[in-house]
């Protein structure tokens, strides 16, 4: 029986004895109730009595157990058969020992409570197996006491101690299971004790005997009463006596923490160094109060130690490895507080450093942010935030993507979201403003160069280096026959080669062309061209040309068309060349043709006209004047023909001489002026001041002259007036006619100077075009000025110094200046 077992057997038999002394004195008073001496003193008595009795039910309330005591055995064992035993103890103590038996109150708490811990498995002081019916019916028929450890369902320790006293039976009834034990860091381990003891009870009684690290327990005063081998062992003994005589203690702070525990009935866990087997642990001492005394064990937590300096320094390296991350980072604990934050989240957000250091919580965080405009504007604030706060308790397998904000100050920040393993919410911000802008530009790029290429006529491919079309315009897919899904997913090159080749079989082309995409030699990555005459008859120009990033352009070009046109421009220009020459052979064979014959009859017309023949008579000499004229008027239309005829051929060649323009248009008008009075036409010459020379062709010129006068009286009226003039300007000197005539059409101005242009007065047509090609020969233009009604001026505009495609190239003197002549004589 323990020293507490003992106290409270004590205390129960004096208990009796007063109790009885208080009846015989109660008794003795009521038969003497004269002795008014006696009186007084069995009050004091009864007084007294009633004092220990208040104290000792005080006593009992106190306790942590309860006390059963029959004034007679039951002598039955069923659940009815425990007898009326009386209940010392507190209704709390009654109350957790129900739970503990796992049985319900009732009128009969006592019976109830031994018939529900009777048949549990229970291990005497002796280590024997038993039950407490067995012991019960032992104390009650042989008065053999017992004391037992019931283990409990849910893990706990219930001490039953059980002795006879006189024809008394008293039941110590005591929990023992290890209080506040669940408080400590030793909950994993009570939690492995209770899985334990549900699954082998009995085995439980034997674990620390057998458990792996050391355990103890020690008494009241601190000295060892028991330990398990790996005790033994860690003191450098082999025998448990050795370490109870020399009382060897693992560590000396093992006492004061016994004694601690004893004091504040709880358990005390502290780690501390010690050697064992010659090797420095770490050990978790775990030292609890139990009755009588102590019980502790020693955990090895040197590789818990050795793993939390790991992690300490783990962490350490973190921390520094996201403060030099350019991403903003923020980690919340389990409580949602700020626990870290790396120098680019404070950056980012510019929040104050010692708010952040006083560790806010996430709601107060986005509070804050919200009140400096750092978070995305919220029509509903509240539920946004709460939402934010949901994925503390989201599922870890639960997925978080990736958001982006859009700040009202302009940025817009990607944020990351993923449950920390330490357990908490880990924030990554990062500023995505910049990429975003230089991707909006990118598509934008992208998408007027894809628009572009889709407004080219030219069909355009660019494939990868793999070979892989990437990129192509709306007129590749029509120029040969693609479906728009048809060049969907990237096709390779010999997939699109294999449809053009419908178009165009020729593989020797289609391989090189394959080679330039392909090779990555400097060699075959050169800019080729190339044509292709395709099986429909069209003509394609192809080119390929490699991209910086490793690609290759190709164009094709559908010059189907131009071929043609070249082909027939070359036909034509051919055709203009056999012509010209067919026309200038004409020209000079025509030209000689009648030259001969013509200067023959002018020859003879004058010889006749002067009497050769014999003198002609007034009828005859107006014929002869007709031939005469038509003679000449022939001979001037040879002569334009062939000036024509050599312009054309680029031959015409001018004889340039010093010309005084003035001798020349009053030359001209005199040879005409026969000419105009005989059709009543007035004949002028106005010349505006002294014109002086020029350089030029003075036939030339005079052809010119004529041609303006001839053409001019040919469209005047009888009774006009025809003047031909000339005037000087700077480097310029201009010969002009103007006739008072009929004028020309807006419509037909545009065509008289043009060859065979022939007028309503009729004429060949050579006239005004010669006037035009003598004056681009000397450098100089024509210019036309009519009214229909109003007459017509043609003026050419001549330089001092002829520098048209007709000036042969002269003798070139250099001046020498006469300074530089001396030095050289």
């Amino acid at each position: 029986m323990t020293g507490q077992t003992f106290q409270f057997a004590t205390m129960i038999v004096t208990f009796g004895a007063m109790a009885f002394a208080l009846v015989v004195g109660i008794w003795a008073f009521r038969k003497t109730a004269g002795a008014r001496a006696a009186q007084a003193v069995w009050r004091r008595k009864l007084s007294d009595m009633e004092d220990r009795i208040a104290r000792a039910d005080s006593i009992f309330g106190a306790h942590p157990g309860l006390v059963l005591v029959w004034d007679e055995p039951p002598f039955e064992e069923t659940a009815t058969g425990w007898g009326q035993p009386k209940i010392f103890g507190s209704s709390v103590a009654l109350a957790s020992l129900l739970r503990f038996a796992e049985a319900t109150d009732g009128p009969d708490p006592a019976g109830i409570l031994m018939e529900g811990l009777a048949d549990y498995e229970a291990r005497s002081s002796s280590g024997d197996e038993t039950t407490l019916r067995k012991r019960f019916q032992e104390l009650m028929q042989q008065g053999r006491p017992f004391s037992l450890t019931i283990i409990g369902p849910s893990g706990r320790f219930l001490e039953v101690d059980g002795r006879a006293a006189g024809t008394q039976l008293v039941v110590w009834l005591s929990d023992s299971t290890i209080r506040g034990l669940e408080e400590s860091g030793a909950r994993g381990r009570i939690e492995e004790a209770r899985r334990l003891v549900s699954q082998d009870p009995v085995a439980f009684l034997d674990m620390l005997g057998r458990a792996p690290f050391p355990a103890w327990r020690t008494n009241a005063s601190g000295r060892i009463e028991w330990a398990n081998q790996i005790y033994v062992g860690a003191v450098d003994r082999k025998r448990l006596d050795e370490v109870l005589g020399d009382q060897l203690l693992l560590d000396n702070g093992m006492k004061e923490q016994a004694a601690r525990a004893i004091q504040d009935s709880k358990p005390i866990s502290e780690t501390r160094i010690v050697v064992i087997n010659g090797r420095r642990r770490a050990m978790e001492f775990l030292i609890f109060p139990v009755s009588g005394g102590a019980a502790g064990i020693a955990i090895d937590q040197t590789a818990s130690e050795e793993a939390k300096a790991d992690l300490k320094r783990f962490r350490r390296a973190h921390d520094e490895t996201l403060h030099h991350m350019a991403e903003a980072v923020v980690v919340f604990d389990r409580s949602k507080r700020l626990s870290f934050h790396n120098k680019a989240f404070k950056a980012l957000f510019k929040l104050d450093d010692a708010w952040l250091t006083e560790r806010p919580g996430h709601a107060q965080l986005l509070d804050r942010m919200r009140e400096k405009r750092l978070l995305p504007e919220q029509a509903d604030f509240a539920q946004w935030k709460s939402d934010e706060l949901a994925y503390y308790d989201a599922s870890p397998n639960d997925e978080t993507p990736d958001e982006l904000w859009p700040l009202p100050d302009g940025r817009t920040l990607r944020i990351a979201r993923q449950r920390h393993p330490l357990g908490g919410l880990m924030l990554i911000f990062e500023d995505k403003t910049d990429e975003l802008s230089l991707k909006a530009r990118y598509n934008t790029l992208i998408n007027v160069q894809r628009a572009t290429l889709d407004k080219l006529h030219e069909a355009v491919a660019v494939f990868g280096a793999n070979g892989r079309l990437q990129l192509n315009n709306n007129a590749f897919e029509e120029l040969w026959g693609f479906e728009p899904d048809e060049l969907d997913g990237q096709p390779d090159f010999d997939t699109v080669a294999e449809t053009c080749a419908s178009l165009f079989a020729d593989d020797r082309i289609w391989n090189d062309i394959k080679g330039r995409v392909t090779d990555p030699s400097p060699q075959a990555r050169k800019q080729v061209t190339g044509e292709m005459h395709r099986s429909d008859e069209r003509v394609l120009t192809y080119l390929t040309r490699p991209l910086p990033d490793g690609a290759t352009l190709i164009c094709w070009d559908d010059v189907t068309d131009s071929r043609r046109i070249e082909e027939a421009l070359r036909e034509r220009a051919e055709a203009l060349e056999a012509s010209e020459r067919i026309k200038t052979e004409f020209v000079e064979h025509v030209s000689y043709q009648l030259r001969t014959p013509l200067t023959t009859i002018g020859g003879y017309a004058d010889m006749l006209a002067q009497g050769f023949a014999g003198e002609l008579t007034d009828r005859q000499k107006e014929p002869m004047a007709a031939i005469q004229a038509a003679s000449e008027h022939l001979a001037k239309l040879i002569d334009d023909i062939l000036d024509v005829a050599a312009i054309d051929a680029g031959q015409l060649e001018l004889d340039l001489g010093d010309v005084d323009i003035e001798s020349v248009a009053r030359e001209s008008a005199e040879l005409l002026a026969a000419r105009a009075d005989h059709n009543s036409i007035k004949l002028d010459v106005e010349i505006d001041g002294p014109v002086g020379l020029l350089r030029a062709d003075r036939n030339r010129l005079k052809q010119v002259a004529m041609n303006l006068l001839s053409n001019a009286l040919r469209h005047v009226e009888p009774g006009g007036n025809v003047t031909i003039g000339a005037r000087g300007q700077g480097d310029e000197v201009t010969l002009w006619v103007a006739d008072d005539g009929e004028g020309i059409a807006p419509d037909q101005q545009a065509k008289v100077f043009d060859r065979f242009a022939r007028g309503e007065r009729g004429g060949a047509g050579l006239g005004l075009a010669l006037v035009k090609e003598i004056a681009k020969l000397h450098g100089g233009w024509v210019e036309l000025q009519s009214e229909p009604g109003q007459g017509t001026k043609v003026a050419c505009h001549l330089p001092l110094e002829a520098s048209g495609e007709g000036v042969p190239p002269e003798l070139g003197l250099v001046k020498t200046p006469v300074s530089s002549l001396s030095e050289t004589i």
